[in-house]
């Protein structure tokens, strides 16, 4: 196909951002209005992608190929298979939610005042993040990912700290400050496993000679291009390094937290719904096919640290005081599952795992969204400031309560099939990983009723007492969510029929076979 989607997807939204940024600042809401149309030309061409995609055909399709840098070997190539078709769709689906629920999140602090947010930013930078997470999803370029794998700090820091959420217990002055901290320690964290990573992607070029993801990875598999053990090993934990604090992995998570804390509720969702599924791509598409023998070697401990993630973020949200804190806990857990089917090196472990990213996002989207509205109403995230509200707004209450029950991967919704795949596909292979993992269910049964409990139910408290109910722009928001996950949760066969075929070429990647059943089917 001569016209270049992959680029299109992508350049889409950067151009949209420096268009939406150049708008006059007395005109907001044009600058709203140009964010949103842009955001869903851009979901016109990833379902175009969705539909020109063919799950039996060439392992990378639609790709892009022109020379760069050539006296390095870097290239432009840019290429997708079905995971990554399942990304960009779900990041380019989210990102007209994320503008409609934070429409008013950049709006002035207070109307005739001097102390004024600049709005145009605020939704440029929110597109610039887009189209940076789309094209870390369609490169097969190593040094092109780097590039912008790296580059999408520089908003997300912005996004952060700059426009953080104006519900804090201490003030506008305590709150900066609490921004501020959480935006530096996201972005150091970040470039710290960057660095790590730069220096791996050097060592890679020095070994194989170029950046060229589908080269390196044939070179491999057809035996002219080996690797010593040792240098495999360490190369393979500079990439998954700066993949786990991305994704994020115990013990690199502790940035998550503050980020999710001080941002808006749309700007949390972009962190943990959008950014982070960048790490966890990554160790399908890079970790596992350039390194296949050291990722084999590395599996028992990234299985037990991915175990840790389950119950230690699952532990610590049964104990937030924090509505936003307790979601962002409940992702470490959920990473951490998802980070266990990849490494149980099974077709449903990681079916499943891809099943989760997408799944992970709408539903965290569904629950964070809806508690931002509620925060913005209320103006506190303290769980104890609330009560009752599903007496005084029973919509809002209804679609907080589906989204916790998405959260804790209630069956007939879609999060529960991704989990039952990755607890059936390490089963199969680690019976103990599996069997411990499964305590990470209770233990989110139990954090989403007692949040609901303690917020909906109960008494009237008098601050939520006039509290109003969903407005048509914020069900606008909630209402495709909640569908979506109903009919993935009771038909995912659309989405697994486009993973299924790219999880089968990666575990031949690394040379792995589903364990046999240890009882014959009956005859």
């Amino acid at each position: 196909m001569s016209f270049p989607l992959l680029t299109a997807t992508a350049a889409l939204p950067a151009l949209g951002a420096i268009a939406t940024a150049a708008v006059p600042a007395p005109r907001r809401n044009a600058a709203k209005l140009l964010a949103l149309v842009v955001s869903l030309a851009t979901l016109a061409l990833a379902i175009t992608i969705l539909v020109r995609f063919d799950p039996d055909g060439d392992r990378y399709q639609l790709t892009e190929s022109h020379a760069w840098i050539a006296d390095f070997g870097v290239r432009y190539e840019l290429g997708v298979d079905g995971i990554a078709v399942a990304l960009i769709a779900l990041t380019a689906l989210l990102m007209p939610f994320i503008i409609l629920a934070g429409w008013h999140d950049a709006d002035p602090l207070e109307t005739g005042s001097r102390r004024w947010r600049p709005t145009q930013g605020f939704f440029a930078l929110i597109l610039a993040v887009e189209a940076m997470v789309i094209l870390s999803f369609e490169a097969t370029d190593v040094f092109l990912f780097y590039i912008f794998f790296e580059a999408m700090l520089i908003p997300m820091y912005f996004l952060i700290g700059g426009f953080g959420d104006r519900a804090h217990e201490h003030g506008e002055k305590a709150a900066s400050t609490q921004r501020s901290y959480a935006a530096v320690k996201f972005l150091l964290y970040n470039l710290v496993g960057g660095l790590i990573m730069l220096a791996a992607v050097i060592g890679l070029y020095v070994v194989a000679g170029n950046f060229s993801l589908q080269e390196i990875a044939q070179a491999r598999a057809d035996g002219t291009l080996h690797m010593a053990t040792d240098t495999e090993r360490w190369l393979f934990l500079g990439f998954f390094f700066a993949f786990a604090v991305k994704a994020p992995l115990w013990p690199l998570h502790t940035w998550l937290p503050n980020a999710m804390q001080e941002s808006t509720a749309p700007v949390a969702v972009l962190i943990t719904a959008v950014v982070d599924k960048v790490g966890t791509f990554a160790m399908l598409r890079f970790c596992l096919q350039l390194f296949p023998e050291a990722s084999k070697w590395a599996t028992p401990a990234i299985l037990v640290l991915a175990l840790i993630s389950i119950i230690y973020g699952a532990l610590l949200a049964v104990g937030q005081r924090d509505i936003k804190r307790l979601v962002a806990y409940a992702s470490i857990s959920h990473f951490g599952f998802i980070i266990m089917g990849i490494f149980a090196m099974t077709s449903q472990g990681q079916s499943g795992a891809t099943l989760y990213m997408v799944n992970h996002g709408i539903s965290t989207a569904a629950l964070m969204l809806v508690a931002g509205f509620l925060i913005s109403r209320r103006g506190s995230r303290l769980i104890s400031d609330y009560g009752g509200v599903q007496k005084v707004a029973p919509v809002l209450a209804g679609t907080f309560l589906i989204g916790g029950l998405a959260t804790l991967s209630l069956p007939g919704l879609a999060p529960f099939v991704s989990e039952f795949l990755v607890l059936v596909g390490t089963f199969s292979r680690y019976p103990a990983i599996g069997i411990i993992a499964t305590f990470g269910i209770v233990l989110a049964a139990l954090y989403t009723l007692v949040l609901y409990q303690r917020t909906m139910t109960g008494p009237v408290k008098p601050e939520v007492a006039a509290m109003p109910d969903l407005r048509a722009r914020e069900l606008l928001v909630v209402a495709p969510l909640v569908v979506l996950l109903i009919f993935l949760g009771v038909y995912p066969k659309p989405l697994t029929n486009i993973v299924n075929p790219a999880v089968k070429q990666t575990l031949s990647d690394v040379q792995k076979k589903d364990p046999q059943p240890e009882v014959e089917a009956a005859k």
